[in-house]
Order: structure tokens, then C-alpha cells, then sequence
């Protein structure tokens, strides 16, 4: 261990007002604080890389949900690796990098059960927020678990560009789908899905009606679909799901920042019919894959048979717009803010 030591101040994000619609830049505030000394069985981290991801517009809301709100006036929360400053606990030393969720700062003091040691050696630190993180266990988990993929199945992923469904459906192909077809904003990214992801069929939602792009691409149904989104795409999934499929519900990003409540897909009873089957789910409910996770994908990822994309903005700075980016869909792959 080593005496706790600290610099006197850092920058971090602090949450003002919630935002009613799309936040807007004076819900927050970027101020200098005090970096106080690790305690006992803390340790104090330099964050070198932070995530901003969806789920944190509903933590910016009152709204009862599956996690606490960000508080008022005080530093909000995210996923980061950084490197180990001063530790006043047993088990990791000045120098180790660190996977914990107290983003959105330059330093952060924290429990060491609390601290996941990660090997910059294995991988580039990064990929421990996306592929080789929380958000590859969040593909894996989804298709794997949720929606009970079987080689053989059709699938369809909405934000197919995205850091998770760009993953969900590499996984689908490595593991024997028989067609994978994704939906994403641009032609670029269209591009991106077929030709470097290997997705069978790809199609811009923007251009025209989500169902009738489906049915083009998936003329025999689809068996599995992977939501992200919500919305017109969660109908046109519906209108082609086949018999006994299955719908995983991982986000609904097309309305996170309605102000009144969207419409339900108007097909349910296709449901009866399909006799399909909707479930929501939550990374966290899943964490006792982590280890299978990692030693499945951790290899593909290593020899390149499973890619990923980063889209790096630098300068804590620039970590609101970042994650307002994500809002928007500017990010191919996982959004990462680099201090």
C-alpha cells in the first residue's frame, strides 16, 4: 500500500436541473472539486478513458427506475479505466488500471471492491468500457440469454452501428445465424454493417418505412430481434417475427426524450399468433456470465474475427457533447471520451 496521496483538485460533471426533453447544455456544469485522499480500502484513480452510453438519460430523470437518479449539484456516474494514483488497500498497487463507474471526472476515489483490475497488455484500455465491457456482456447476455438464440435463427438488430448491436449480431454470425440484418441512420453506416461487420442485409431507417425495409430484407421473417430503439422498429419486428420468436429488449432510444408518452406498437396480437414472446432485460441481472463471456469473445476479438469501432472524443470538456452525441446517433460503435 501506499500513503494517500492526492492532487488538490480535478474537473467533474455535475447535473443542475433535469432536463425535460433533450437536456440542454445549462442542465449541467463542468466545476473544479477537491480530490480528497483515498480511505482505508480505497484507492484514488486518474480516469484515462470514460464512457457515455443511452441509459444515462434516464438516470438524469426522477423517475423511479432500475437505478438510483443522478443527484442534484453532485458528479454523475459512468463507466472508466484509469490508472491507480495512491491505494490504501490490499490487492492493487500504484500503476494498475482499474474498470469502476465513478465517470464523468478526471479523478476518482474508490472502493477497491468496487475496482475491476484490467491488463492494458491484453487489450487497449478502452475496449474494457465497450467490446471486452459492459457493453459486450450486454450483446451477449440479450441474444444469448434473453432472446435464446439457436444456430439458425434469423436476426434483426435496430442501431446495428451502435456499440452493443454492432456486436449482438457479429455474435449471431459467429455462432450460425442464418441471415442478420441491421437498421442504422446513414448509408454510411449501412456500408459499415455489410461490408466490415458481415451482417447479410443492412438498411437506412431513414429513407424509408421501417416495416416495408424489413420485409425486403428478411422476406422469410426474422426469428430473433434485438431492440434498441423502440418505437416504428419494434412494430415492423413484430409485423415479421416468425413462429415461437423472440424480442429482446436491451433500449427504446427513439423515445428517451419524448415529453409524452409514445405510442404502443399497434400489432401486439400478432403476438398471439407468432406465439412470440417480449422481454425486457438489464446487464446487471447477468454478471455471472461475465467469465464465459470473456472466454468465448475475448479470443475473437483478439484474432479479429469479431471488430469493433470507436468513436473517441478528447477532453473531459467535451464529455457532455459526446454524450449528447450518443442521443443523436453520431457514434459508430462505442462513444469514449479520452481526458
Amino acid at each position: 500500500m501506499t500513503a494517500p496521496t492526492s492532487p488538490a483538485t480535478g474537473r467533474e460533471w455535475h447535473l443542475l436541473s433535469r432536463p425535460v426533453g433533450w437536456p440542454k447544455p445549462e442542465d449541467f456544469a463542468l466545476v473544479e472539486a477537491e480530490v480528497p485522499a483515498p480511505g482505508e480500502g480505497q484507492v484514488l484513480v486518474r480516469n484515462e478513458y470514460l464512457s457515455v452510453d443511452p441509459y444515462m438519460r434516464g438516470r438524469m430523470s426522477a423517475a423511479k427506475s432500475y437505478v438510483a437518479p443522478y443527484e442534484l449539484g453532485k458528479a454523475m456516474q459512468g463507466g472508466a479505466v484509469g490508472e491507480v494514483v495512491a491505494s490504501n488497500a490490499e490487492g492493487i498497487a500504484v500503476g494498475d488500471h482499474v474498470l469502476h463507474f465513478f465517470g464523468w471526472r478526471e479523478y476518482a476515489v474508490v472502493d477497491a471492491k468496487n475496482a475491476v483490475k484490467v491488463d492494458p497488455e491484453a487489450a487497449p484500455l478502452p475496449a474494457y468500457l465497450g467490446v471486452l465491457g459492459m457493453t459486450g456482456l450486454t450483446a451477449y447476455a440479450g441474444l444469448l440469454r434473453t432472446a435464446a438464440f439457436k444456430e439458425g435463427d434469423s436476426v434483426f438488430v435496430s442501431g446495428a452501428a451502435g456499440a452493443v448491436g454492432s456486436q449482438v449480431g457479429q455474435l449471431a454470425k459467429l455462432k450460425g445465424a442464418s441471415r442478420v440484418i441491421g437498421s442504422a441512420g446513414s448509408d454510411e453506416k449501412v456500408k459499415l454493417l455489410v461490408e466490415e461487420y458481415g451482417f447479410d442485409a443492412a438498411f437506412n431507417y431513414k429513407t424509408g418505412p421501417v416495416s416495408e425495409q424489413l420485409r425486403a430484407a428478411a422476406p422469410d421473417g426474422i426469428d430473433v430481434y434485438f431492440d434498441n430503439v423502440g418505437g416504428d422498429h419494434l412494430e415492423a419486428a413484430i409485423g415479421s417475427l416468425n413462429r415461437d420468436g423472440r424480442i429482446a429488449v436491451c433500449g427504446m432510444i427513439s423515445v428517451y426524450n419524448n415529453t409524452e408518452p409514445a405510442p404502443g406498437p399497434r400489432n401486439l396480437a400478432r403476438l398471439i399468433q407468432t406465439r412470440g414472446r417480449i422481454e425486457g432485460f438489464l446487464v446487471g441481472d447477468h454478471y455471472d456470465l461475465q467469465p464465459q463471456f470473456v472466454q468465448e469473445v475475448g479470443p475473437w476479438v483478439r484474432s479479429g474475427e469479431l471488430k469493433y469501432r470507436e468513436t473517441v472524443v478528447e477532453g473531459i470538456e467535451n464529455n457532455l457533447e459526446a454524450f449528447l452525441g450518443v442521443l443523436r446517433g453520431d457514434n459508430t460503435g462505442k462513444m469514449i471520451v479520452k481526458l
